[in-house]
């Protein structure tokens, strides 16, 4: 614990890692520069649900659990899917919001 606050363990689960260097290779075919940032911004923005992660949105749709997973957005269109359990926060999916039907 660092001053008092709750320190949570960030766990980024295989299937939002495979998400990650999909989208990452999809985009280093356009710059290599914007690839490197998407990849840096995924692990910046994860790393900081070690403290407070309860701070971001429930996500909610059909189909999805109600209360069950959090989002957090980064890079503009960029989605980190996840859920606090005890203490650890698993990081189960990114998503590219511009994408059609991205919650199926």
């Amino acid at each position: 614990m660092c001053n008092g606050v709750r320190e949570y363990t960030v766990i980024i689960q295989e299937r939002a890692r495979e998400m990650l260097l999909n989208h990452a290779r999809f985009l280093a075919q356009v710059s290599e520069i914007a690839a490197n940032r998407l990849v840096d911004d995924f692990i910046s923005k994860a790393k900081t649900l070690e403290y407070m992660p309860e701070r971001c949105p429930w996500l909610s749709g059909n189909g999805i659990p109600e209360r069950k997973y959090r989002k957090l957005i980064f890079e503009k269109y960029y989605m980190l899917i996840y859920q606090v359990i005890g203490d650890s926060v698993y990081v189960d999916a990114m998503v590219d919001c511009r994408q059609e039907q991205w919650l199926l």
